[in-house]
């Protein structure tokens, strides 16, 4: 069940009644000595995060348990044992808490190039590959549990007590399928504390959940329209019209996850939550550096904390902290999918990172023209390696960019009404994050209460008119 499914909005308003309906807290027991306290609404998400998952594949629950329970496990232990104890035992947890992941979304992968790789040599080799399918978010929340293992391992927190608490900020339902990935000293006080309804925040909620919806509905789904035809048979096309594919491919990226990510907040914060912001207008970055600042910024977070400074981060010599950074995008690449397109576009930020780095111009700051062509010249990079992220194949991702420079001409339009929807929702979006970049305080009558509300109808019929229900699943729900 995910947020665009017609059936959401029909059991969420359910969800949000029944939550706030029940008492936040009980006392249980008659002797203040022996008194504890029960937290029904807790309890309430707990199970509704769970049916929700399940609405998927029930089976994949287990899996989500199996990472709950080991990691709940492996933090108390690792709380209660002596330092000189702990590597062992924060291997040995973290070894079987990715053991799913590495088996569900690695094995055929894995096999399949051992296969090629054998064959090509004359030899013979065979091991049947498994047809399950990869259980939806599963990297997000082995990534989130193993995140709070490793801060009770490096002590920045107190493994938590009570295990349906932490079942809950394992599954929390917003954020389950897609993220964002919160560490536990942010989320998890936010489950233990006492929660009242506050108007202003529900209605900040509800904005990001509509705003997230034109996102996804209106400017992802329907550059998806286009995309999808076009890569599906880019021969067919002149090069200009593989070229503005692939830059509608970053927009529909960019509005997929996006769009899931301002759902996830709004949906939480309908229900007294706050959860990390994803995205910083990433389209504004002035490098790939910066870009990552402001990209999947909960992910890269992750990695900066869990993999690039364990390593050693930028305290060390430059060839190594250049080494740190090349590993820490190439865990990225491989997060991402398991297929070599994914680890050459996580090799690609990462190279060009260490080039940035090389040079001086990862801190460097711009102004006017030249911030202009920063800006341009960081979008071309991201949209020539998202080509290696959205092709099947890395044959097909080269010979997809070859094409692109091989012939010339007027671009396609295909679908006329589809291809004016597209123009329309990226300047709407263009034009938001323009002014929020550069002119916070400019066009000050649009910070109107009124025409804000106005903003938020029109948004509202936009999705009406152009949107679909169920039109499509989240990209980075397989991941």
């Amino acid at each position: 069940m995910t947020f665009n499914s017609f059936i959401f909005w029909l059991v969420f308003p359910c969800i949000f009644l029944i939550y706030w309906i029940f008492p936040d807290s009980i006392v249980v027991g008659r002797n203040i000595d022996n008194q504890r306290v029960v937290r029904p609404r807790n309890m309430f998400l707990l199970v509704a995060s769970y049916l929700f998952y399940a609405n998927w594949k029930p089976a994949f629950t287990l899996i989500l348990l199996l990472v709950t329970v080991l990691t709940y496990l492996g933090a108390r232990y690792l709380d209660a044992k002596e330092a000189h104890r702990k590597k062992g035992v924060i291997f040995t947890f973290a070894l079987l808490v990715l053991l799913p992941l590495l088996v569900f979304k690695y094995y055929n992968f894995v096999n399949e190039s051992i296969w090629k790789l054998l064959t090509g040599a004359g030899l013979r080799y065979e091991l049947h590959g498994l047809n399950w399918a990869i259980p939806v978010g599963i990297s997000f929340y082995t990534f989130q549990a193993l995140g709070y293992l490793f801060d009770v391992y490096y002590k920045k927190e107190r493994a938590e007590k009570s295990f349906f608490d932490y079942a809950l900020f394992v599954s929390f339902f917003p954020q389950v399928f897609s993220g964002p990935i919160s560490k536990a000293g942010e989320l998890l006080p936010q489950i233990k504390q006492k929660r009242t309804f506050k108007y202003e925040q529900g209605v900040q909620g509800l904005k990001f959940l509509l705003w997230g919806m034109f996102l996804k509905l209106v400017l992802a789904d329907m550059i998806g329209l286009y995309v999808d035809k076009v890569v599906a048979d880019y021969a067919m096309y002149n090069g200009t019209t593989c070229i503005l594919s692939a830059f509608f491919c970053s927009f529909q990226i960019y509005g997929d996850f996006a769009g899931y990510s301002l759902m996830a907040v709004g949906v939480a914060k309908t229900m007294g939550f706050d959860l990390i912001n994803n995205f910083n207008r990433p389209f504004f970055s002035v490098s790939i550096t910066d870009f990552w600042r402001r990209w999947h910024i909960s992910l890269s977070r992750w990695l900066k904390d869990y993999v690039y400074i364990p390593m050693g981060g930028s305290r060390c010599s430059k060839l190594r902290n250049y080494w740190n950074i090349f590993v820490t995008f190439l865990v990225s690449g491989i997060w991402h999918g398991a297929n070599w397109t994914f680890i050459v576009w996580g090799i690609i930020h990462g190279v060009v990172q260490i080039i940035e780095k090389a040079l001086g111009i990862n801190n460097k700051e711009s102004k006017g023209v030249m911030r202009l062509l920063r800006i341009v010249a960081t979008f071309i990079i991201f949209t020539i390696a998202l080509v290696f992220f959205r092709m099947p194949s890395l044959p097909e991702a080269i010979d997809y960019i070859g094409h692109s420079f091989s012939s010339f001409g007027a671009p396609s339009t295909m679908m006329d009404k589809t291809f004016a929807i597209i123009l329309m929702a990226i300047a709407i979006v263009a034009f938001k994050e323009t002014r929020e970049e550069f002119f916070p305080k400019a066009l000050h009558f649009l910070d109107n209460r009124y025409v804000k509300w106005a903003e938020c109808i029109v948004v509202f019929c936009l999705i009406l008119l152009c949107g679909a229900l169920d039109s499509g699943s989240f990209i980075y729900g397989n991941f």
